[in-house]
């Protein structure tokens, strides 16, 4: 026999109550790992302009490439990409 609370809940569209465990994780930078810098022009009003810095392991050289490229074009709006390896450092359950 079926319960007439649980099949009304059911009707209406049963609610719950979830608790999630929480993971922590650190991450860190790995050293062994040259981190990745690249970058797009994306200056223009009906296309970008789509010249790319290529892959580059210095923010320097990234603040060089886009120097230059505003130098000879006058483009001055940029998307950049930051890639980096990390490791992570599991912790406990809470």
């Amino acid at each position: 026999m079926p319960d007439s609370v649980h099949t009304d809940a059911q009707s209406r569209g049963a609610r719950g109550r979830y608790r999630f465990r929480e993971y922590h994780v650190t991450t860190v930078p790995d050293p062994m790992a040259l981190p990745v810098y690249k970058a797009l022009c994306v200056t223009g009003e009906e296309h970008n302009c789509g010249a790319e810095s290529g892959t580059l392991h210095d923010a320097d050289e990234l603040t060089r490439w886009i120097a230059e490229h505003c130098a000879q074009t006058g483009h001055q709006h940029y998307e950049q990409t930051v890639r980096a390896m990390l490791r992570a450092e599991p912790g406990a359950w809470q």
